[in-house]
């Protein structure tokens, strides 16, 4: 019996459920319509998710535009067939209906030993805000493969998406999910991910469009050695001051749970958003649930805002959950502020007119970030779209 096999057995023995993580299941049944009372719900405006979980069929689709280095490969199966191949259950009803609803999951398939420098690049598209689209995905990454994956979504629809991803041992994984949405597209989506033993995954999940973006990023470790570094950035605008035209701010919330089911894993959560104009509301929820049989684990997690303008709201909840005292260590931190007055005086000083100080201190706060995604092909992107945030509203005249 293999330390994998003897860890399993463990967790079959002693299972805890996370208070913020439904046990994940693919029956419907185990998923019921959230009330907004529910505590996984309770930041999250229903009414404005305009019938998603009602859960009706849908042929709809957004166009994929595809790009796959040599070796990688994206057949469509049935959704029986890509639990055969190691899809996760999901853990909420959006992504049960995804599941559900989907009629095909599309594989994105990296083999073995596979190591390129080229990302793989899908971008979704869609033309119809009203259009209610399901989506299921499953990234497979073989063992000591080396592979970055890049997921845009743009235009308009109603979506939501299960995405499972499997990374073997010895493998590495960076994975950017972009949601860059006209004003008045819906997405919620979460991306369940497995480690594999000594297996090193790095997730981004970058927010700046839609009407309502709701993602969930989930981790959990297959063997011992696994190390996951969950990375963030969101921009909210307000629906006054903002581009939405729908009289109402951006909802953005993300929510992150690193599921320590082995020993010596580690993780690393570091998620960073700004907020302007009025009514936009900006939601982070951090939960680390570190298992009896994950001794030896190293975890911490972070979220910052920064508040731009009055009228903005930004919820921050971190959530350390220890079954174990036998760790290397856990903890945690959250801060929401407005500009750092020192840091505005000191430009101010040096001859940089306000509205200019603004916008070096906004992008001084999320460079650091950037540069950790390490993703050459986007980042000169995201430091573009950053500037077109700022432009949607005259932060100079910030409080």
């Amino acid at each position: 019996m293999t330390l994998t096999d003897t860890v399993a057995d463990a967790l079959e023995i002693e299972r805890v459920e996370s208070h913020l993580n439904p046990p994940a299941s693919y029956d419907l049944a185990d998923h019921p319509v959230p009330t907004g009372r529910e505590e996984t719900w309770r930041f999250t405006p229903l009414k404005r998710l305009r019938g998603i979980l009602d859960g009706e069929e849908s042929d709809a689709s957004l166009t994929w535009e595809v790009s796959l280095p040599e070796g990688v490969t994206m057949p469509v199966v049935s959704s029986a067939e890509a639990r055969d191949l190691g899809g996760l259950p999901p853990n909420e009803r959006p992504a049960a209906l995804a599941v559900a609803r989907s009629g095909g999951c599309r594989v994105i398939d990296i083999p073995a030993e596979f190591s390129s420098d080229e990302p793989i690049l899908v971008t979704l598209h869609g033309e119809d805000a009203d259009a209610l689209v399901w989506s299921e995905l499953l990234v497979k990454v073989g063992h000591h493969a080396r592979a970055t994956l890049v997921l845009t979504h743009t235009g308009s629809a109603r979506y939501s998406a299960s995405t499972s991803v499997v990374v073997g041992d010895g493998a590495e994984l960076t994975m950017v999910s972009i949601q860059d949405w006209d004003d008045d597209a819906v997405h919620l989506g979460r991306d369940a991910i497995s480690v594999g033993r000594d297996a090193t995954v790095k997730h981004a999940a970058l927010s700046f469009g839609g009407d309502l973006v709701r993602m969930h990023a989930n981790v959990e470790y297959a063997g011992p050695g696994g190390s996951a570094e969950l990375l963030g950035l969101y921009f909210a605008d307000g629906g006054n001051d903002g581009a939405s035209g729908l009289g109402r701010g951006q909802h953005i919330e993300h929510r992150i749970f690193a599921d320590h089911t082995a020993p010596r894993t580690r993780s690393r959560v570091s998620y960073k958003g700004a907020l302007q104009g009025e009514g936009a509301h900006t939601v982070w929820v951090g939960n680390v649930l570190i298992r009896k049989v994950a001794e030896g684990i190293d975890t911490f997690e972070e979220n910052r805002n920064l508040v731009l303008t009055d009228g903005c709201q930004a919820d921050s909840i971190p959530n350390l959950e220890i079954e174990t005292g036998e760790i290397e260590g856990a903890g945690h931190a959250s801060a929401t502020g407005r500009f750092d007055d020192e840091q505005l005086f000191y430009l101010r000083s040096r001859g940089i007119d306000e509205h200019e100080a603004r916008r070096l201190v906004v992008h001084g706060f999320f460079n650091d970030l950037i540069r950790k995604i390490r993703v050459p092909a986007i980042e000169e992107k995201l430091f573009a779209t950053v500037e077109a945030e700022l432009a949607k509203n005259v932060i100079g005249k910030a409080f």
